[in-house]
């Protein structure tokens, strides 16, 4: 990968991670502000399953947020595109896709494909 395509993903994979971070932050502010205002009990019925619903949907964004900080610290290293299976070249269309991913997609492939046999 040439230094001008870990530029742009260097770009892409921070201006997401800025997005997760600031959003995270104003959604939990949000959440302790509704909890202090519900006085009802079906409110309050609503507001635990809005925030369990909410907790799911963090958790989720939190692991995305370390998958785009491993795929930064993979471009410092200059191991970024480089398939952790087999050692190819990810293809760039595939990091466009998802810059966070560290297969080729046949290794993916393969992977999925020994998941089902397994289940």
């Amino acid at each position: 990968m040439d230094m001008h395509q870990s530029e742009h993903f260097k770009s892409v994979l921070n201006q997401q991670l800025d997005a997760l971070l600031s959003t995270a932050g104003s959604a939990l502010s949000e959440m302790v502000t509704q909890s202090n205002q519900v006085s009802e009990s079906i409110d309050l019925a609503a507001l635990h399953r809005d925030q369990s619903m909410m907790f799911h949907i963090r958790s989720r964004e939190s692991r995305l947020i370390k998958k785009l900080r491993q795929a930064l610290e993979r471009i410092d290293n200059q191991t970024f595109g480089i398939c952790e299976s087999c050692g190819e070249d990810i293809n760039p269309r595939r990091l466009e896709a998802r810059p966070v991913t560290t297969k080729c997609i046949d290794c993916k492939q393969e992977e999925e494909r020994l998941e089902l046999l397994t289940n």
